[in-house]
């Protein structure tokens, strides 16, 4: 029994440990949906979102604080193609932390781990929304966020390794809660299939293709260029005999120009989180597409 004791507290100890060198992790996301994803699979890290659900993701000011932060990181996750070009590149330089240098085990860009679309062939951009890699928001594809999950845990056990078991638990719990949520959201995607909209940018895209979708229209004269009522005024024609389910604008978004245009037409204007809201309801990913495919349903 003593032997057995003995036992007993040597493994509590080893867990203790284990917790403990988890809890020492900080994690610095240039997106919130990342670091939503962050707090379910490395649970009990520390988690730091340099922008939220009301900011556009392209324009960020390198602040002190953003510096402060970076510069304590261990593990940097970004989504890439581009969308933190204007802003990552002086945070990083300012911060000099080795460990979050671009090449570093420490420094995630998710793109390079999954396809893009919407690639830009052009060698001239005209706004910071134009990518050549591809759309960056591929954070709204359910299925693209299977893959990456293993790639944000398998970085995780590489800069933490004695933290390896909580790691590869904490992954198979998010994967069996994404499985049987991905089920419902199918079923809903099936009632959408085909179904047009108008859209306000290409923020929603992934999720109009996982959903098969058709967005017939964009309310931007090109991309990151605000609408402008001339440009508006040229769809409405196409509107009135297209029918869409919804015109689809986001949190950040000035939507004047949309509800204009469901004025004009008669379609419904849904103004939707284009990523989670990590102060809000809308905290996780789950929720987001939860509400996201609510929402279009109800559009219908």
């Amino acid at each position: 029994m003593h032997m057995l004791r003995m036992v007993s507290k040597l493994l509590a100890f080893s867990l203790l440990a284990l917790v403990n060198t988890a809890q020492a992790i900080t994690i610095f996301t240039c997106e919130p949906e990342w670091a939503a994803l962050s707090m379910e699979l490395a649970p009990g890290a520390k988690v730091f979102s340099a922008t939220h659900v009301y900011q556009d993701p392209h324009y960020i000011e390198a602040r002190p604080s953003l510096i402060s932060k970076i510069a304590k990181a261990d593990l940097v996750i970004c989504s890439g193609a581009g969308l933190e070009s204007g802003w990552l590149p002086a945070l990083q330089k300012r911060a000099a932390n080795r460990k979050v240098v671009n090449g570093a085990d420490g420094m995630l860009y998710l793109s390079q781990f999954i396809k893009t679309i919407e690639k830009h062939k052009t060698k001239f951009f005209s706004t910071e929304h134009v990518h050549p890699a591809g759309n960056p928001h591929f954070h709204l594809d359910p299925d693209r966020v299977s893959k990456l999950a293993p790639v944000i845990s398998q970085r995780l056990q590489i800069i933490d390794s004695g933290s390896r078991l909580i790691y590869q638990q904490a992954l198979a719990k998010w994967q069996k809660n994404w499985q049987q949520s991905l089920q419902q959201w199918q079923q809903q995607a099936a009632q959408l299939k085909g179904q047009p909209v108008v859209v306000q940018h290409t923020s929603f895209s992934y999720l109009i293709n996982w959903i098969g979708m058709d967005a017939i229209a964009d309310l931007e004269p090109e991309p990151g260029v605000p609408p402008t009522m001339a440009h508006a005024q040229s769809l409405i024609a196409d509107a009135r005999q297209e029918q869409p389910v919804a015109i689809l604008t986001n949190w950040y978004q000035n939507d004047r120009a949309a509800r204009w245009m469901s004025d004009k037409t008669g379609v419904k204007h849904l103004n939707l989180p284009a990523t989670v809201d990590l102060k809000g309801d809308i905290n996780n990913l789950q929720r987001l597409f939860d509400h996201l495919l609510a929402q279009l349903q109800e559009a219908q």
